[in-house]
């Protein structure tokens, strides 16, 4: 009988694939399948659930994965678009590399936009809260005709960055926007979560009006921890 050497290197666990990832590789196979292309639409979610067999919620979940990813973008009014990206051998891959990044990306929005909120509080200019107020409404309208407002959300966070008046900043901002954007699709895709998000934004800009950087600073750090609160960290030891 041949006992192992201490020194050897035990076999690492094997990832386990959750459903919804399973789901996502389901549903880029199908697109392939059926010659589904740029443009194309996918079926209605309570059809799509009930041919996979599995929950709206699973379903849910698996498409903002591949809207993260960029095989989908959801419309509100429009459905669920293909982009023409879509390569099921890789897909399960880019969702799990988007997992393990949230955690860093969050942590760089946390040190960078808590500044930037803190400084905009400081040198923001009537123009500045006039640009802040106008993401805001559009936001609030974005919500009230049921999107979940991602590209109102990145205006909001964009007014804020320029009311800051730091160039170096801006630019850091801009260098990791594709990234932010994963978070901010991943966080308003939550139930709830684009009215919460219009809340936190109000109490920043409510601080940044009233030129109080410590209370910016203290509102944007509670809106980034409940961005943070997502279903896919949430998930991702289990």
């Amino acid at each position: 009988m041949v006992t192992p050497k201490a020194s050897a290197e035990l076999p690492t666990p094997l990832a386990r694939t959750r459903l919804y990832e399973q789901v996502a590789e389901q549903i880029t196979a199908w697109i392939r399948q059926n010659g589904l292309a740029a443009g194309d639409r996918l079926p209605p979610e309570r059809e799509l659930a009930a041919r996979l067999g599995v929950s709206r919620a699973t379903l849910s979940q698996a498409l903002v994965a591949l809207e993260v990813v960029g095989v989908v973008v959801v419309r509100h009014g429009d459905g669920t678009v293909l982009t023409g990206k879509h390569s099921e051998s890789r897909i399960v891959e880019a969702i799990r590399a988007h997992a393990n990044r949230m955690p860093e990306i969050i942590d760089i929005r946390d040190a960078l936009e808590t500044k930037i909120a803190a400084l905009a509080a400081q040198r923001r200019t009537e123009d500045d809260l006039a640009a802040i107020d106008a993401a805001l409404d559009v936001m609030e309208a974005s919500i009230e005709h049921g999107d979940r407002g991602v590209d109102a959300d990145e205006q909001f966070h964009a007014a804020v960055t320029a009311a800051a008046h730091s160039e170096l900043l801006a630019q850091t901002m801009r260098e990791i926007a594709s990234l932010i954007r994963e978070s901010r699709i991943e966080s308003l895709s939550q139930p709830g979560r684009p009215r919460n998000s219009l809340n936190g934004h109000r109490a920043i800009a409510d601080a940044i009006r009233a030129r109080d950087p410590e209370a910016a600073a203290a509102a944007m750090h509670a809106h980034v921890e409940m961005v943070s609160d997502v279903a896919l960290l949430r998930d991702r030891d289990r």
